[in-house]
């Protein structure tokens, strides 16, 4: 165990310790006479008796370890071991993470410090570690308190857990503590008096690895913005890591990417999420990924035991995962046998052979599974009784078979009704065969070489099943996938696609959904339907299955029904393609189900809007392509040609690439084993293709060689017509092309890439996955930029920075409340520019950071009505461009864009009262005054505003679709839309007048030249009032008009700014008084403009330089303080 550092003395202490090994900083020490042949001699025997005769609490350990630092005769004790192993393992583990650590110090007390804080550390990592377990509350509150003090983050973040660990600055070490909350990853040390604070928000972290190099032996690598971080010196690294990737994937999915997060109500409340709950949720996860089962099913319990295999008439040991409604075991052996018993197909559970703790399974297919070793066998055995006894409701007794005949006795209902879109009645009636048996029923009389080969392939499956079993509990083996590998048999690939892929539970558990669906979405009119139908007759169109209206009218259902199942997804490109492979080999529900176990489980996110799942499995591509194939990496000097050349394979899992008789085959590999089929046959292609690669010159060169080699690759034992087969009506005219057997590439990818490991892919998945949506992120912010810096002043890298902090304020109203209506309006699908938009709580906050005039006295009035004059479409929201114009006008406007600006904001729409605000809050507004009066609507322009919003928001169509022709007819109107006229402003009223004077009062306060200013607006209001006064007396001669002059003349002499500002109030407020007793009173733009043209002292004030960096600078830092006092 690690000890505290105490300083020992070396004088006496060699006759009682025997030095075992050492080095330049660490000295392991034995007990003399512990563990030595006659008692170590007589010092050994003395040494042993004075430990005999000690009590327990005094007992000296026979194994220490000691610091020590070169010219030093101070040691310092650090760790104790009662054994050899124990005592090794912790001198290994300083070998590993500490002793090339220590070369980096310059000074002896240097290296001390550090060592005795990271023993330190690893001491309370352990007890940290315990009192997890056992929930010590106490020990827990008070690295809340430490977090809470340090970072000075709102309440509302929650501190998941902590670790002891060095952060690396530079070259140096610092030991401290790393704190892992909700949404950020944050640091702190104090060692020497020197403070070191890190925070880091998960959402802008693009890398986060395992690292190790000649220093670090293993640390992880954080890179946020450009800049790296390094954390190593963990207790646990791995668990550590695991948790931190969990981190940064679910706020990246949360913010970045909401339609994958939305159905996801296990993390969908920041403030439930716990470390344990986090561990729990990877291991379902990992464990329903693995044995292909719903998402829904959560790990509940873990029994190491071992199976009876009883065709290999021995035990396998591994691993029996129990969820709500599977029972699966996995061997941990090298066997890779699995089984996976739904508990709708077990029919007993017994105690066998009590002596060996045996649990027996029984299942409907006469099947006993029995496991043995398994701890507390008899409680596993009442609970499985239980679980069986509630899962044995009629919605779960339905096996495949009785589903698949429902499905197809529903259809009878939906004759009835007339038929919609002009559809043919057929195209209502569920099919229940498979279009091949239809197209190309098997002749079993004349029965020619290759159908020979495919009755003994079915004859191998066959005695497979009957030693492994048949159906959903068969076990599965290496045999089972080397028959894969070979081609799985015509007339058994639907019933196994099914089987493998997990679908047929998914069908099992949900009998007549599909027919249901079939029937509420025929009929619909969507976006999602309108590119279907446009893309039916391009799916596999040399086919005569979908050359007929049969294959068409079944094809258009599935896509249609799975479209209005899933609408996130609606319909992508590449469906199509692989829906009508599938319809080809399996009924038209189960064709329904293997799509839906492709798209929702097997290829996450791979078929939405940003193909994000797509681009991370190319990712991975590439990193693999590094690995294995370097010689390729070294010659093409862009590695995006990888990505672009093999997203359709990805996409259609090589169909669109492949003849079809031999992408079938890759889709028996691609269910059994998953994107790891599609990664080793990606492999396995470029390897056989290097040479030629290596000579091209450019990618097409590159693309040529590749489609070449794509159309010389046969399946020789392919039993489809001559006609229907892609690859043969090519092998004349390629003759020349050496041909290339698809079973024999299968083959070679799984024999010379089987080192690619199901956990290693998805490690990397979860990495490359920060890296796309981050590349992502850059386009969005590259394109927004360039559209912006056509219409400001600001410099390119200013531009950026305001962009950041825009963001950043979207995302901070977004990581303590999961119903943030700016969360709720952020689509990946709209325009760049309408990604990310703010309401005016979070434009309030802006404003006070960036504007210049955030000193002014009603900052929050001003700031509510700038954002009632930029939300245009009355939705509450604005965007970037609007943001950054309005800050542009500010800092880099003229004398009469300035005054302009002002001017609108005391104006409808922009313009409304404020006065219901208590005295006591000054000119503060509060978060609920603010939405509320930001949401008001003016009466005189009310209707006109609404239907402006409505033309200039264009309309989703259908499920979550955009109508295009919309936003481009709203771009063309922005492009054509006339510079503003001053002479076309309303003019303004005598309330609106007094508050645009009291405005500018307010932002006169405090300026050098303040006297100079008040006595200006004075003389202006004097001479506009006065003016006014001689324009109505034209118009209206007779008419008898009361002057306010008097009431609103100004004296000589203004106050001074010593004098009390309540006279100035009190003056204002009698000029109100006086104005409102007459309402026709207004003025108009231009004479305010030729008024305060004539005071220098005005222009001077809105013409001086204001400098946007530092203000950028200070946001930056206070960007967050400000979110938590709010």
């Amino acid at each position: 165990m690690w000890l505290k550092p105490e300083e020992v003395l070396l004088k006496n202490a060699l006759k009682l310790w025997v030095q075992e090994r050492s080095n330049q900083y660490f000295v392991l020490q034995r007990r003399r006479g512990y563990g030595e042949e006659g008692g170590g001699g007589l010092a050994g025997l003395l040494v042993g008796t004075l430990d005999a005769v000690l009590d327990s609490t005094s007992k000296v350990a026979p194994f220490r370890i000691l610091h020590q630092t070169p010219d030093s005769q101070v040691y310092w004790s650090i760790a104790c071991g009662s054994s050899r192993e124990e005592i090794t393992e912790h001198w290994d583990w300083l070998e590993h993470n500490v002793m090339k650590t220590l070369s980096v110090f310059d000074s002896n007390e240097d290296i001390t410090s550090f060592v005795q804080g990271k023993i330190r550390g690893l001491i309370a990592e352990e007890g940290k570690g315990s009192f997890v377990k056992e929930d010590d509350p106490e020990k827990f509150r008070e690295g809340l308190m430490k977090f809470e003090k340090c970072f000075g983050l709102p309440e509302q973040e929650k501190l998941v857990t902590y670790y002891s660990c060095s952060y690396w600055k530079g070259r140096v070490p610092c030991q401290g503590w790393l704190y892992l909350s909700t949404n950020f990853l944050s640091f702190y040390s104090f060692l020497l008096g020197a403070e070191i604070k890190l925070t880091i928000s998960w959402d802008e972290i693009s890398k986060l690895e395992k690292t190790s190099n000649v220093i670090l032996t293993e640390s992880i690598h954080v890179c946020s913005r450009g800049e790296d971080h390094y954390f190593s010196m963990f207790l646990h690294i791995s668990e550590t890591f695991l948790l931190m990737e969990q981190l940064a994937n679910y706020a990246v999915r949360r913010l970045f990417d909401k339609e994958t997060f939305e159905n996801d109500l296990v993390l969908h409340d920041p403030l439930q999420i716990t470390k344990r709950g986090l561990e729990s949720r990877a291991h379902s996860e990992q464990f329903s990924a693995f044995f292909r089962l719903p998402k829904e099913e959560t790990l509940k319990e873990v029994h190491e035991c071992f199976l009876w295999v009883p065709f290999s008439h021995y035990n396998t040991h591994g691993k029996m995962c129990i969820s709500e409604n599977y029972i699966c075991f996995a061997s941990q052996d090298g066997s890779l046998c699995s089984v996976i018993i739904p508990l709708r197909e077990v029919t007993g559970v017994d105690k066998a052979d009590p002596a060996n703790r045996g649990v027996s399974i029984s299942t409907k297919g006469k099947t006993a599974f029995r496991f043995t070793e398994v701890r507390d066998f008899e409680q596993l055995v009442a609970k499985l009784r239980m679980k069986c006894n509630a899962t044995s409701s009629p919605q779960h007794i339905i096996n495949t078979e009785v589903a698949a005949s429902s499905a197809s006795d529903s259809p009878k209902d939906f004759d009835a009704g007339p038929s919609k879109m002009g559809q043919r009645d057929n195209s209502k009636t569920v099919s229940t065969e498979a279009l091949m048996t239809v197209y190309h029923p098997q002749d079993a009389e004349n029965l020619d070489s290759k159908m020979l080969k495919e009755k003994m392939k079915e004859q191998s499956w066959n005695i497979l099943f009957v030693e492994r079993g048949h159906g959903v509990s068969m076990f599965r083996t290496k045999k089972t996938r080397d028959l894969v590998v070979r081609g799985i048999p015509e007339a058994l690939r639907g019933e196994l696609w099914l089987l493998f892929s997990g679908a047929v539970n998914d069908m099992a558990s949900n009998p007549g959904y599909y027919t249901e669906l079939v029937e509420k979405s025929l009929g619909t009119c969507t976006l999602a339907t309108d590119e279907i139908e446009r893309d039916l007759r391009r799916s596999l169109p040399e086919h005569p299955a979908f050359q007929s209206d049969t294959g068409i009218s079944a094809l258009r259902r599935v896509l249609t029904a799975y479209a209005y199942r899933n609408p996130q997804i609606g319909y992508c490109q590449a469906m199509n393609i692989l829906t009508s492979v599938l319809l080809l080999y399996a009924k038209e529900e189960e064709a329904f189900w293997l799509l839906v176990a492709v798209c929702e489980r097997m290829l996450p996110d791979y078929f939405n809007r940003r193909i994000i799942g797509a681009l991370v499995d190319q990712a991975v591509f590439e990193e693999l392509i590094r690995v294995h194939l370097p010689q390729l990496t070294d010659h093409m000097t862009d590695m995006t040609f990888f990505s672009s050349v093999s997203l359709s394979w990805f996409l259609t899992l090589f169909i669109s690439v492949l003849p079809i008789e031999s992408a079938v085959n890759v889709v028996d590999c691609f269910f059994y084993d998953g994107i790891k089929a599609i990664l080793q046959l990606g492999l396995a292609v470029l390897e056989y293709n290097m040479e030629k690669l290596l000579t091209c010159k450019d990618d097409a060169e590159a693309v040529t060689v590749l489609n070449r080699f794509f159309d010389s690759v046969t399946n020789k034992d392919s039993p489809l017509p001559p006609a229907v087969q892609q690859g043969s009506n090519l092998s004349d005219a390629k003759s020349d092309h050496p041909k290339v057997d698809i079973t024999d590439l299968i083959r070679e990818s799984n024999e010379r890439y089987d080192d690619i490991r199901y956990e290693d892919v998805e490690s990397m998945r979860c990495r490359n996955r920060l890296y796309v949506i981050q590349t992502l992120e850059a386009t969005t912010k590259q394109n927004v930029l360039r559209v912006v810096s056509q219409d400001v002043k600001f410099s390119p890298s200013d531009l950026e920075e305001l962009y950041e902090l825009f963001k950043k304020e979207h995302f901070l109203s977004c990581y303590w409340n999961v119903n943030s209506p700016v969360l709720q309006h952020h689509d990946a699908s709209l325009p760049y520019l309408d990604q990310y938009r703010i309401d005016c709580q979070q434009f309030r906050v802006l404003c006070h950071l960036l504007s210049p005039w955030s000193h002014c006295a009603n900052r929050d009035s001003l700031a509510l009505w700038t954002f009632r004059l930029l939300d245009e479409s009355s939705d509450c929201l604005i965007n970037f461009k609007q943001f950054a114009c309005v800050l542009d006008t500010m800092y880099n406007g003229s004398f009469t864009d300035k005054l302009k600006l002002l001017f609108k904001l005391h104006i409808p729409p922009a313009f409304t009262e404020v006065e219901s605000l208590s005295p006591s809050k000054g000119g503060d507004l509060s978060k609920e005054e603010l939405i509320h009066f930001s949401q008001l609507s003016v009466a005189s322009v009310g209707d006109s505003l609404e239907s402006d919003s409505l033309k200039s928001s264009p309309e989703k169509v259908g499920k979550g679709k955009v109508d295009i022709q919309a936003y481009l007819k709203q771009w063309q109107d922005e492009l054509l839309k006339k510079e503003e006229n001053i002479k076309d402003l309303p003019r303004m009223n005598q309330s609106q007048f007094i508050q645009f004077s009291k405005t500018l009062y307010n932002l006169f306060h405090g300026d050098p030249e303040e006297e100079l200013l008040y006595r200006a607006i004075a003389v202006v209001t004097s001479l506009l009032l006065k003016m006014e006064e001689v324009g109505r007396r034209l118009q209206s001669p007779t008419s008898p008009v009361k002057s306010p002059v008097a009431v609103m003349e100004v004296p000589a002499e203004i106050p001074r700014k010593a004098q009390d500002e309540s006279s100035s109030e009190q003056t204002e407020g009698s000029r109100a008084q006086s104005l409102r007793g007459n309402q026709e009173w207004s003025f108009a733009f231009e004479q305010i403009l030729a008024s305060l043209l004539n005071e220098p002292a005005f222009v001077r004030f809105f013409e001086k330089p204001h400098d946007i960096k530092v203000k950028i600078e200070s946001a930056k830092n206070l960007q967050l303080k400000a979110r938590t006092r709010m």
